[in-house]
């Protein structure tokens, strides 16, 4: 059987499947017509966040048992396309839990204590210790906006750190939320309550646009902002307009509407927002563990 690997893997995921029997075949992000050409005798593919396997590429592979994302989104897959085939989706939701959880604190400490900004001024010869004046977070109050996988793993560092844990959530697990100290709340208490705004669900159409102007201005202006989730989940331009008329204290932001981010968007023009480039499942260990997770499924699928 063959396996295509259309995106890096692990190496010790390649392994698994060599392992097996499998022949395996890489190539990195092949276009959509490189893909079609591909897929022809494939009996599974593994893609990461790209690149995007659909219907035209479903249709062209015969053999086609198994379509493996090594990470946690199905965006790029056509799920109609492969259901309609018969065509197992497998992915890896809990491999990068942990490593989204500690971006989300990076980018939290960047903000808090003005890292971020303190490295810019020093590189520019600049010794700015009077501006760079920042907050502890013993103390004070994280609200987590999505209680999974991701959101459980930020608890659990926040309750480290001696802060008091605000949850939301549609379906609440009070079990889970007592093992990090956690107690649940509406929405709206917990963007007026809370000191730091953590992001972690889902980009569905409950969640589009979920942080909007009016919840911006619930709350506090000393608060932040901090979005490893999907982009989409925040109105870009009302985050914008909270952060030029200081609704918020500032932002840290990991996920886009539009990615890559454009050179000249108006969020680059702010001190108090640090941006990533969608690195949080962007670990050795995250990248290890997807592999060999969606490697593993295939080879039960394969196997029978």
């Amino acid at each position: 059987m063959k396996v295509l690997v259309a995106a890096p893997l692990h190496e010790k995921a390649i392994e698994v499947l060599k392992k097996a029997g499998f022949e395996v075949v890489y190539e990195e992000y092949p276009d959509e017509e490189r893909l079609i050409e591909l897929v022809k005798d494939v009996d599974a593919i593994i893609v990461r966040s790209k690149p995007k396997v659909t219907r035209r590429v479903i249709e062209s592979a015969p053999k086609l048992k198994v379509i493996a994302r090594a990470g946690v989104g199905l965006d790029n897959i056509d799920l109609e396309a492969a259901k309609e085939r018969g065509i197992k989706v497998v992915n890896s939701p809990g491999a990068s839990s942990r490593s989204v959880a500690e971006l989300a604190f990076g980018l939290l400490f960047a903000v808090a204590r003005k890292i971020a900004f303190a490295d810019r001024k020093m590189r520019e010869g600049v010794w700015a210790k009077k501006q760079c004046m920042g907050i502890e977070l013993e103390g004070k109050t994280i609200g987590i906006v999505g209680f999974g996988r991701i959101g459980y793993q930020v608890a659990k560092i926040a309750n480290a750190f001696g802060m008091r844990v605000l949850l939301y959530d549609p379906y609440p697990n009070e079990e889970r939320a007592k093992e990090v100290g956690g107690q649940f709340a509406d929405l709206e208490t917990l963007l007026r309550e809370s000191d730091v705004v953590t992001l972690h669900v889902p980009l569905v159409d409950a969640t589009y646009h979920m942080i909007n102007e009016e919840r911006l201005k619930l709350m506090k202006p000393t608060a932040i902002l901090i979005n490893a989730a999907r982009g989409a989940v925040v109105d870009t331009n009302a985050l914008v307009k909270a952060l030029e008329e200081g609704w918020i204290a500032g932002a840290g932001l990991d996920v886009y509407e539009e990615e890559p981010l454009p050179k000249d968007h108006p969020l680059t023009k702010f001190d108090n927002v640090v941006l990533t480039p969608h690195i949080g499942a962007s670990t050795v260990e995250a990248q290890m563990r997807a592999g060999v997770q969606v490697a593993e499924q295939i080879v039960e699928i394969l196997k029978g």
